[in-house]
């Protein structure tokens, strides 16, 4: 059995690790299926109706929809990665009625209001089915362009499906994620062996730096970065992860300075192996438990991170869907009788988050790392 199936096996042991484990895996597949599993699947799932601002969880409302004057194509990559453009502004309706070549609506515009609308049916439908006649006309247009939506988690104050943008959200946290862990471990990983490994000027001077931003607040030094290389969905994951470094480099080097006075690095250096190949060969596989249980902590970190920043109008950007932005959005309406607006997301980052610390607490006992 190799080491990394006995570390699964160890942590299949431990429920509240196949709890988290279980919780990263759906996320993962929310993110990857994200626009086939969002109910509203246009890009950002960010089609506004203001008449259906800030409705409760399992909201119900019929729709009509009215072709745009433009229409936009796309592939299916494109659909699955960006989502699906409509070419359908989305109009709600209490009743309708057809009259002649005319179709009459009930428009609905708020719990006690309505208004009375009338479009010729040839303006409704698309330039391909223009040659229809009256009944197929009717046909098409009840069974193309009148839709019954439900709103499972209710809408944003915009009219927004919370449902939608809480899946396609599940990117953002993620990607935060994983390309923080990744450039904070590259660097860490990369300081951390050279001041274990070499000692001397390069540790003091490592120490020196890591010492300085040890003793800046994380939020401050990302404000500094963010401001200094702009706002945006890089930008920000850039400058969580040139932030989050510095615990890496100094449990790697704690890590290295033990093991480079092992008797196997002494053999190496006798055999006349580089001190690269003794680094990367020798050393950091040795090390590997700890780099895990950091790559957690800091994926848990880094979705915070980004949360706040959103939430603070300096991370991902609107109409891009970000939990922290959705909480930012809505926070005003926890005084008020919509409260899931800001619950609902803020849920799913303390979910998230959770699974991860616990995941890096359970590879901790299982590696048994000290420090």
């Amino acid at each position: 059995m190799s080491d990394t199936d006995s570390i699964f096996h160890k942590l299949l042991k431990k429920p509240p690790a196949i709890a988290a484990i279980s919780i990263i895996i759906l996320t993962v597949i929310i993110a990857v299926f994200a626009y086939v599993l969002a109910p509203e699947n246009t890009p950002n799932a960010n089609r506004m109706i203001v008449e259906l601002g800030a409705r409760q969880p399992g909201f119900e409302k019929q729709l009509l929809l009215i072709p745009k004057a433009t229409t936009t194509e796309g592939n299916k990559l494109n659909n699955w990665l960006y989502g699906t453009a409509s070419n359908y502004n989305a109009t709600p309706i209490n009743s309708y009625r057809f009259k002649n070549d005319k179709i009459i609506i009930q428009h609905y515009i708020d719990e006690d209001m309505q208004d009375t609308i009338c479009y010729s049916l040839k303006e409704l439908l698309p330039a391909s089915e223009q040659n229809l006649s009256l009944q197929q006309q009717e046909d098409y247009i009840k069974s193309h362009q009148i839709k019954t939506i439900r709103f499972y988690l209710g809408t944003d104050r915009y009219g927004r499906d919370i449902l939608s943008r809480l899946i396609i959200g599940t990117r953002v946290s993620l990607s935060v994620g994983i390309i923080a862990v990744l450039l904070s471990l590259t660097i860490g990983i990369i300081l951390g062996s050279l001041a274990g490994y070499y000692g001397g000027l390069i540790d003091n001077t490592v120490m020196w730096v890591i010492n300085i931003l040890w003793a800046i607040p994380t939020l401050l030094l990302v404000f500094a970065i963010t401001l200094t290389i702009g706002k945006g969905f890089w930008e920000i994951f850039v400058a969580i992860g040139l932030t989050m470094w510095v615990s890496a480099a100094r449990l790697i080097r704690g890590q290295v300075l033990v093991l480079r006075e092992m008797d196997y690095v002494t053999a190496a250096k006798a055999l006349g192996l580089s001190n690269t190949r003794i680094i990367t060969r020798h050393i950091l596989p040795n090390i590997a438990g700890p780099i895990m249980v950091i790559a957690a902590s800091n994926f848990a970190t880094a979705i915070l991170i980004e949360a706040g920043l959103s939430f603070l109008g300096i991370g991902v950007q609107p109409p891009m869907p970000s939990w922290g932005l959705m909480i930012k959005e809505h926070y005003n309406f926890l005084l008020t009788n919509r409260p899931l607006l800001a619950i609902i997301p803020g849920l799913a980052i303390m979910l998230l988050v959770y699974a991860f610390n616990i995941l890096g607490n359970a590879l901790r006992d299982v590696l048994d790392v000290k420090g």
